[in-house]
């Protein structure tokens, strides 16, 4: 009995292997279309295909987009970063050439007094309680930097020096003038002889200088150039100090005063030029004198 049952288990197996390999050779054969179980098992597969694919078409879609972000992310840090550097890096560059400017102006003024002993320095720091009034640089009697010697920049006088240490000075501003720091001048006019003049102060409101003690009978006229004279023996001769803006009567009705535009902005100073004197105290080119203090 039980050989009987092996032997039928034996033949299902060959009759379905016989019709397995029947119904392989019957689906592969060339033929002109496909049985109606055939297409009904395609199309169920392309089904089933579609519905599978699309979700993970989706997801894959998803997670690129996501990697694309993540990327994108990165690139625009690293461009925001260098974005930063390159206008760091433009405005040093601005910066660098304005000290540039500032120094070629300057070294080109000091080799323009010849008669004069030129300190080349480099303002360090400004008080924050007297901005207007007086500054530090860096140069002292170590190098040849005494008390009282005039400050200017390439465009005009600043001021003198207030107190001199042995590596570092003090700049009295003009701006911080009052009467009894005074300058000596000349106010040059076109066609006509210089007229005398003292700078003896600062007006705050206007920002100008107050050139005082002229003649009466002195005829100024606005944008007549201020300059040194010379004469006290402190100051050297022709510093550049400023324009004429607007001549008044003083209050007493004997004199007049000139409100002079200083050609150098005293706010705003990187380098200046100690100036030494060296050339002889020129003598005075009329009546009237005064001194540097």
């Amino acid at each position: 009995m039980p050989s009987l049952f092996r032997k039928r288990r034996l033949m299902v197996v060959l009759i379905g292997f016989i019709i397995l390999v029947a119904l392989i050779g019957f689906s592969i054969r060339d033929r002109a279309s496909l049985s109606t179980p055939e297409k009904f098992l395609q199309d169920t597969v392309g089904w089933m295909q579609t519905i599978i694919h699309k979700p993970i078409s989706v997801v894959d879609h998803t997670v690129d987009n996501i990697q694309d972000m993540f990327a994108i992310y990165e690139q625009n840090k690293v461009l925001k970063a260098r974005l930063s550097e390159y206008k760091g890096v433009i405005r040093e560059n601005q910066r660098l050439k304005s000290d540039n400017a500032d120094l070629r102006k300057t070294i080109d003024k000091s080799e323009a007094l010849k008669d004069y002993s030129p300190i080349q320095a480099t303002v360090i720091a400004r008080s924050s309680d007297r901005w207007f009034e007086q500054m530090t640089i860096n140069k002292g009697e170590e190098h040849g930097v005494k008390k009282d010697m005039a400050v200017m920049t390439s465009d005009g006088l600043v001021g003198k020096i207030k107190a001199a240490g042995a590596f570092h000075s003090t700049v009295q501003l003009l701006s911080g003038f009052d009467r009894s720091n005074k300058i000596s001048s000349w106010v040059v006019r076109e066609g006509k002889e210089e007229a005398f003049g003292l700078i003896e102060g600062y007006d705050d409101e206007s920002g100008r200088l107050l050139l005082e003690g002229i003649k009466l009978d002195e005829e100024l006229e606005k944008g007549d150039t201020v300059i040194s004279s010379g004469l006290g023996g402190v100051f050297p001769s022709d510093l550049r100090i400023g324009t004429v803006e607007e001549v008044v009567n003083d209050q007493f009705g004997l004199t007049k005063t000139a409100y002079v535009e200083p050609f150098a902005d005293l706010f705003d100073i990187n380098h200046v030029i100690v100036v030494d004197r060296a050339a002889e105290t020129i003598e005075p080119k009329n009546s009237s004198e005064g001194d540097d203090s």
